[in-house]
C-alpha cells in the first residue's frame, strides 16, 4: 500500500470515527452516565466489530451479499431495529448523573457486548466497508500485510475518533445537573442514532 493511498485511508475513517452516528451515540451515552472509562469499554467492542467488517471487505463477501438485495435489505432492517432499541433506550433510559462513577456502570461484558451488537448489525459500517473499503486494495499486491495496515489503521482512527467523544461527555456531564437538560441530551443522542442509521439505509439503496 503506498503512503498517498494510506493517508486517504486515514483521513476517511478518521472522519469517520468523528462523524456521530450510532457507534458516537452509544459511547456518548455511556460517557454521559458513567464516565470516560466506563465509556471506552463499548468503544472498544464497536473497534473488535470492524474486524469481522473489514474481513468481509476484504473476502469480497460484502460485495457477494450486494448480489442478494432481498437478503441485503433484510439485513439493514434488522441493523435499523437495533439501533432503535439503543436510540430509544437512551431516550427513556436514565438521564446523566454527575454522582454516578465508573462502580455504578453496568458489568464490563455488557458494556463491551453493547458496543459489538451495535457495529455488527448497524447497516453503516456498509458504507464504509462495503462500499469504499475495497477500493483500497490492490490486486496486484500480497492480500495479508494490506490487510494488517488496514486493521491497524482502521482499529487505532475508530478508537481516536471515539475517545475524544468519551473524553469530551465525561468531561460535560457534570453540567447536566438539570434535569431538563440531561433529559435533551439523552434526546439528541438518540435522535442522532436513529436519524444516522436511517440515512446509512438511505445511501445504500
Amino acid at each position: 500500500m503506498s503512503f498517498d493511498v494510506w493517508i486517504s485511508l486515514v483521513v476517511l475513517f478518521g472522519l469517520g470515527g468523528l462523524t456521530p452516528g450510532p457507534a458516537v451515540g452509544l459511547v456518548l451515552a455511556s460517557a454521559f452516565r458513567y464516565g470516560f472509562r466506563p465509556a471506552l469499554l463499548p468503544a472498544l467492542g464497536i473497534a473488535s466489530a470492524n474486524v469481522v467488517w473489514l474481513g468481509l471487505a476484504a473476502t469480497g463477501a460484502a460485495a457477494l451479499l450486494e448480489g442478494f438485495p432481498k437478503a441485503l435489505f433484510g439485513l439493514k432492517i434488522i441493523g435499523l431495529c437495533v439501533i432503535l432499541y439503543l436510540a430509544f433506550s437512551i431516550i427513556f433510559g436514565p438521564l446523566p448523573n454527575a454522582n454516578k462513577s465508573a462502580a455504578d456502570a453496568p458489568p464490563k461484558p455488557k458494556l463491551y457486548g453493547r458496543g459489538v451488537i451495535l457495529q455488527l448489525s448497524s447497516p453503516l459500517p456498509l458504507v464504509y466497508f462495503g462500499l469504499l473499503l475495497p477500493a483500497f486494495f490492490t490486486a496486484d499486491k500480497p492480500l495479508i500485510p494490506q490487510l494488517m495496515i488496514m486493521l491497524i489503521t482502521v482499529t487505532i482512527t475508530e478508537l481516536l475518533g471515539l475517545g475524544v467523544y468519551a473524553y469530551g461527555a465525561g468531561k460535560i456531564r457534570r453540567w447536566l445537573s438539570n434535569p431538563r437538560a440531561a433529559k435533551m441530551f439523552n434526546i439528541i443522542i438518540g435522535a442522532l442514532m436513529i436519524l444516522s442509521g436511517i440515512w446509512a439505509i438511505w445511501s445504500t439503496i
